[in-house]
């Protein structure tokens, strides 16, 4: 009897329950054309409309299953009108990786079409990137202290430990042997004492990949080149903040936040979304973009790892190339007029898997 994957399924909030609607059809029509992949999901209720429901975003129930589970698949959460008492919005999906552990955030960057990019220069598959950011340290470690505004001056804590920046690095070298075997560093160690650490131990980590060829950046630097040549650039690995700015800034060079998938990965669970948010003004239209949490869910199956599941990510990736690589294939984010499941659709259709 076949294993069945178990994954829990957290919609979110607004564009987030169309997207995974999305997903979720494509593993569905895997799991009945890939012998020995199959599936148990279990949909939990967590976000800003669960906080408005119950007053807690990530309900204890909620966490234990995510621990629990293979895997889980997260749609998008919060609103920018649902908020904490002290105007911070909700953001569940980063309590998630830092209870878990989920300190290695992939973003993978691909342009499918040079119709999809505001960029003059690249053709398709020129731009192809990861982008590994650290996702429990950086300047994100500071954000649940208490400050008093009324003081006059508020401040946030960039944190920078050797275990953190050692197991980080060691993923993004080992994920670049995979690809074409440079790592790009990204910091700011011109200015800053804590990015001078980061890159002391990146120095120390790269001296055990003498096969990966290695560059460092300073962050400024690396917004403009990205933009100049973002070709030249295999693996990235960076601080939290930088990660989260930077993987925006490249989502744009190849078709907006609505291609953008995202992996946070531990040692032992991984959680998978799409890089955009909400979206509250066209939820409900059926008109998102799927292609970022498809691409997720493809991620995913990378993670489980059986040959079976491995086969069903290179199937999604195959099928949103070969979609994609017709300009006129496109929602509304890319200039076209599909909807959400027209879109969906197309990609099952280009792997043989429509009807």
């Amino acid at each position: 009897m076949q294993a069945r994957f178990r994954t829990a399924v957290l919609p979110g909030d607004g564009i987030g329950v169309e997207v995974m609607s999305a997903a979720l059809r494509v593993l569905r029509r895997l799991e009945q054309d890939i012998a020995g992949l199959a599936f148990i999901f279990e949909e939990h209720s967590a976000g800003a409309n669960e906080f408005l429901r119950s007053g807690d975003p990530l309900p204890e129930s909620v966490f234990e299953a995510c621990r629990s589970v293979d895997a889980v698949l997260l749609g998008a959460m919060g609103l920018p009108d649902v908020r904490w008492p002290d105007g911070r919005e909700l953001t569940p999906q980063i309590d998630l990786r830092e209870r878990l552990d989920l300190y290695c955030g992939l973003r993978p960057i691909r342009l499918y079409s040079p119709a999809h990019s505001p960029l003059k220069q690249p053709a398709a598959g020129e731009i192809d990137l990861v982008i590994v950011r650290e996702s429990t340290e950086g300047l994100f470690s500071g954000r649940l202290l208490t400050s008093n505004p009324d003081s006059g001056t508020v401040e946030d804590r960039l944190r920078i430990t050797r275990r953190g920046s050692e197991r980080l690095f060691r993923r993004a070298f080992e994920l670049a042997r995979t690809r074409r075997r440079k790592v790009t560093l990204v910091d700011k160690a011109n200015v800053l004492p804590s990015m001078v650490f980061f890159r002391t131990v990146f120095d120390d980590v790269a001296r055990d990949y003498p096969d990966v060829a290695t560059e460092r950046t300073y962050v400024d630097a690396a917004a403009l080149f990205l933009v100049q040549r973002p070709q030249t650039f295999d693996v990235i690995v960076t601080e939290n903040m930088f990660g989260d700015i930077l993987s925006d800034l490249a989502a744009g060079l190849v078709g907006g936040m609505g291609m953008a998938p995202s992996a946070d990965l531990g040692d032992e669970c991984g959680v998978f979304q799409p890089a955009h948010g909400t979206a509250p003004d066209i939820a409900g239209q059926g008109i998102a973009n799927p292609v970022g949490m498809i691409l997720s869910a493809a991620l995913m199956l990378d993670w489980l790892g059986t040959p079976p599941a491995v086969e069903g990510g290179r199937r999604i990736r195959r099928g949103v190339e070969a979609a994609l690589a017709d300009p006129t294939t496109a929602t509304r984010d890319l200039g076209g007029t599909l909807s959400t499941s027209e879109m969906t659709e197309r990609i099952l259709t280009a792997v043989g898997l429509a009807g």
